[in-house]
């Protein structure tokens, strides 16, 4: 199980990384996997302070953290 949360997690920041914020519903439809799996790799990215979480009128949208996406570019041009 720890190691379907892991590839969910990465399969939510790779779209994150594409689209830079999305809704859970959004996150729930492009990966295809039980809503309860993606909470629980959502729970990790927060957790290790890779996301941003926020609601706004019910609807809970997330972002990758901007420091991660500057660490994650400089990583790639070296």
């Amino acid at each position: 199980m720890i190691t379907m949360i892991g590839i969910v997690a990465g399969d939510i920041w790779h779209l994150l990384d594409e689209k830079k914020e999305t809704t859970l519903p959004s996150i729930v439809s492009y990966t295809e996997k039980p809503r309860e799996l993606i909470l629980m790799s959502l729970g990790w990215l927060a957790r290790e302070g890779h996301i941003v979480l926020k609601e706004e009128d019910g609807v809970y949208r997330v972002s990758l953290r901007k420091k991660v996406l500057e660490n994650e570019k400089n990583s790639r041009e070296l």
